[in-house]
């Protein structure tokens, strides 16, 4: 009897012991109030293409052509995108870094943007690139310790400390962080002293509109200009010649197409990621020369053989047998262009050829060419595009840029400028799983004639 009155009496202190665990478990878990985590800020990805006349750095005359922004889920048509009126993409201030074949070769900041024949285009100028390692400071001989005679080395002291220990420049210029969670923002450096001190005289911005990557030698705000901000986040703005009111004026750009003008791959985004060359380094070097060949033949091929004149009938009178044609000649290939991409790390070569045929724009023919090496060390052709100066409109000649990492994955996509006779468009491609399939096309835009 005693036994079992112990056994029940254990029993409902274990019963006991494990409610309250329980109970402190969940007071744990469930303070009271259930708190979501705030979303992800969407960063922001744009790519352009900066076209210039004149030497490389230092640039005659230059315009920047929105192709497309990431916004972490879809790419969108950088020339429409959040346009209020300009697109986001070449917004004032946007800070682009511009690379050739992966690398940096500058930086873009835009001063101004305005409509060239129906598509935006962004003015601005060229900087280099900033030094990669500041210089330290040198170490001075500091001999104030009265206990040694043995002088030591000391580094400077720095501006904070003189100033009481305090930076006074970095609260007065740091960007404050949005009011917003949900509010997708590209990084944005901090603004001048000057602007800071003016920051309580301004409208607030609107805060459903995002920022690419800003610099931080923001002009100073005009007052003459008239007030452009937005009262209503959904109310458009018409403006005439500028396309903000504390812009500089349009700065000249290209105009049309000029047979010297150079183009290059330009990038916005707030994150900082490595250099990612895209060249292909072949096990052989022998194996690219044969690669070049077998594109050239099949290039030839796609444009036809080249006319020969016909010989005089005297000529081949008093010749003995039977007449053989001459052989035609091998399309001489103008403008040829060959590269070999690594668009992914570990990927094989991805080839790209681009030639035309010489004589005037209405006779000439214009040739693409994609492909890759297949098991047995032959082209496997993935894309191919012929086209001829007198249908541009309808089969428009395409031009290779560059290869861009487009949503900061690691894996380049081939950017290609696509010419009609008086429309434009850019266009890239993705490589992947032995196809070149079409990812994304910017809306086309009308520039009149073209010419070589």
């Amino acid at each position: 009897m005693t036994s079992q009155r112990n056994r029940k009496w254990f029993a409902q202190i274990v019963l006991t012991c494990f409610l309250l665990t329980a109970t402190l478990a969940a007071s744990g878990q469930y303070p009271g109030q259930v708190t979501k985590k705030a979303k992800d800020t969407a960063v922001l990805r744009s790519v352009a293409v900066l076209e210039w006349t004149g030497e490389e750095g230092k640039p005659k005359s230059s315009r920047l052509i929105p192709v497309t922004v990431y916004d972490g889920e879809a790419l969108q048509d950088g020339n429409v995108y959040l346009a209020r009126p300009q697109p986001l993409a070449v917004g004032p201030e946007v800070e682009y870094q511009l690379e050739k074949n992966g690398k940096p070769i500058g930086l873009f900041d835009i001063k101004n943007a305005g409509q060239e024949q129906g598509s935006w285009v962004g003015y601005g100028s060229w900087r280099p690139m900033p030094s990669a390692t500041p210089k330290a400071p040198k170490p001075v001989l500091d001999e104030g310790n009265e206990d040694s005679d043995k002088p030591t080395l000391h580094r400077k002291k720095s501006s904070s400390s003189k100033s009481g220990g305090t930076d006074s420049g970095s609260d007065s210029s740091a960007p404050t962080a949005p009011s917003d969670p949900d509010r997708p923002t590209l990084h944005k450096k901090p603004s001048s002293d000057s602007d800071a001190g003016k920051a309580g005289s301004e409208p607030p911005p609107d805060p459903d509109r995002p920022t690419l990557h800003n610099k931080s030698d923001a002009p100073a705000p005009s007052h003459s200009a008239p007030d452009v901000a937005y009262s209503d986040p959904d109310r458009p703005l018409l403006k005439r010649g500028k396309s903000s009111g504390s812009g500089p004026e349009v700065l000249p750009s290209v105009m049309g197409l000029p047979a010297e003008m150079q183009q290059a791959v330009a990038i916005s985004d707030a994150r900082s990621k490595p250099e990612h060359p895209w060249s292909y380094t072949w096990a052989n070097p022998d194996d690219e020369v044969k690669m070049k060949e077998a594109m050239e033949a099949i290039a030839r091929e796609a444009l036809g053989p080249k006319m020969l004149p016909a010989a005089p009938k005297h000529a081949t009178a008093k010749a003995k047998g039977p007449a053989h044609p001459p052989a035609p000649a091998p399309t001489p290939l103008v403008d040829e262009q060959f590269r070999v991409f690594e668009l992914a790390y570990g990927s094989g070569a991805t080839m790209v050829l681009t030639a035309r045929t010489d004589g005037p724009v209405a006779e000439q023919k214009f040739v693409t060419l994609i492909a890759q090496p297949d098991l047995y060390g032959n082209v496997l052709v993935l894309l191919k595009r012929v086209s001829d100066g007198a249908h541009l409109d309808e089969s428009p000649r395409m031009r290779l840029v560059d290869a861009v990492d487009v949503m900061a994955d690691n894996r380049g996509a081939l950017l290609f400028e696509v010419r009609g006779a008086t429309q434009r468009q850019f266009v890239l491609y993705r490589v992947l799983r032995g196809k070149a399939e079409k990812m994304f096309e910017t809306g086309g835009g009308e520039y009149g004639v073209a010419g070589e």
